[in-house]
């Protein structure tokens, strides 16, 4: 596997690896992270997919044959429903990877290079958020790659409350 750093070029994959990802979980049963409609339906997400790749750094996660098999979104900029920190950080804006990989190391590998550019950049913490409902999998997933858990959150949605959960990193 080799991870590099992408650019707008990468968005047509990065909304298939999401719409790939809403495909799985709607077959587990497991709607509450990102409903039911595939990514691209919602074009406010593909517009923040967008941007991502434009104006964050994004780095790509590719296979021995160059197809795009995890991506990682970087940011000093933090959601606006994250509790700020004192220091600066690194936030992790979007991880997403190829479900047909699962269990690889796709994920932990693009985890271990967001430490890395978190330290190269001289900062001392990355954090990430995500959904913390149902049963908390994706929460321990987190934490199965080094992050602690710190603050629970909501964002309110036309459908109800999103829970979320930040964890971190400190680098």
């Amino acid at each position: 596997m080799n991870i590099r750093t992408g650019g707008p070029e990468d968005t047509a994959d990065t909304l298939a690896l999401l719409d790939s990802a809403v495909a799985w979980l709607v077959s587990l049963g497991r709607t509450g992270q990102w409903g039911e409609q595939p990514w691209t339906s919602h074009p406010t997400a593909v517009e923040r997919t967008e941007r991502y790749a434009r104006d964050y750094l994004l780095r790509v996660a590719e296979d021995t044959e160059g197809r795009t098999v995890g991506v990682c979104v970087l940011a000093e900029e933090i959601p606006s429903y994250a509790t700020p920190v004192d220091r600066p950080e690194l936030y992790v804006r979007l991880l997403v990877t190829d479900r047909s990989r699962k269990g690889t190391g796709v994920g932990a590998a693009l985890i271990a290079d967001a430490v890395e550019e978190t330290r190269r950049r001289g900062l001392g913490l990355l954090r990430v958020d995500c959904y913390a409902g149902d049963d908390r999998r994706l929460v321990a997933q987190y934490e199965r790659l080094g992050f602690t858990a710190t603050d629970a959150f909501e964002v309110e949605q036309s459908s109800g409350p999103w829970p979320g959960q930040i964890l971190e990193i400190r680098v």
